[in-house]
């Protein structure tokens, strides 16, 4: 009996050692951060923004495949502009008013965001938003991206300059009709002088997550 209880001491503090080396070491989950989950190649979100009280209600629509992005937004009680991008880097932002067609372009040197445009953030820890339980990351100091812990579906971003996007609705799969991705007629007839349409463009969509002019040297 001795000897057993002996033998089983002396077992005891190497097997809680090696429990401690591998709980503790760096290649073990416990010290892994989870990572975002990629975009889906297609999907289609509602954003409700804010900033400073001013709102918005962006559809979102998502299509890599198809190398293009388009928000289209609505902002409160007022105008509603569309954001369309290709990933050739060509941009339009225009409206559809019958009485007064206004249309920018531009032509950048970067498409539209990567599904896994997200690589490389830094974890955060996990924080409640909007009544979710979402992991955080934070990425170059430009966006914070709040992801649901269960679903991995994004639920809250926050940009640099205070804007806050709400996520209501994401569907992943979701498609929009091709007939709906063509810029009006009059974005190619318009001729705009180049700084005035640079500025105007940056002005109509100022705080959408734009893949052509968000953090080009970055992504």
């Amino acid at each position: 009996m001795g000897v057993a209880t002996s033998c089983s001491l002396g077992i005891l503090p190497s097997l809680l050692l090696f429990l401690l080396i591998f709980w503790f070491s760096p290649g073990s989950s416990k010290e892994q951060d989870p990572s975002p989950a990629p975009w889906p190649h297609q999907f289609h979100a509602i954003l409700f923004m804010n900033y400073s009280g001013i709102l918005q209600k962006i559809d979102l629509w998502y299509d890599w495949p198809g190398g293009r992005n388009f928000n289209i937004v609505q902002h409160q009680l007022g105008d509603v502009l569309y954001d369309l991008e290709w990933n050739n880097g060509t941009s339009f932002i225009y409206n559809l008013d019958s009485h007064n067609h206004q249309c920018s372009s531009l032509q950048l040197e970067v498409g539209i965001l990567r599904p896994n445009w997200l690589d490389g953030a830094e974890y955060l820890g996990q924080r409640h938003v909007d009544g979710f339980l979402c992991n955080v990351w934070q990425k170059v100091d430009f966006i914070w991206y709040y992801e649901d812990v269960v679903t991995k579906k994004p639920v809250h971003w926050v940009f640099y300059t205070g804007r806050e996007a709400h996520v209501m609705t994401f569907e992943v799969g979701a498609v929009l009709e091709d007939e709906k991705w063509q810029a009006p007629a009059y974005c190619f007839n318009k001729k705009v002088d180049d700084e005035n349409h640079n500025a105007d463009a940056s002005q109509l969509v100022d705080g959408v997550l734009r893949g052509s002019n968000v953090l080009p040297s970055a992504l």
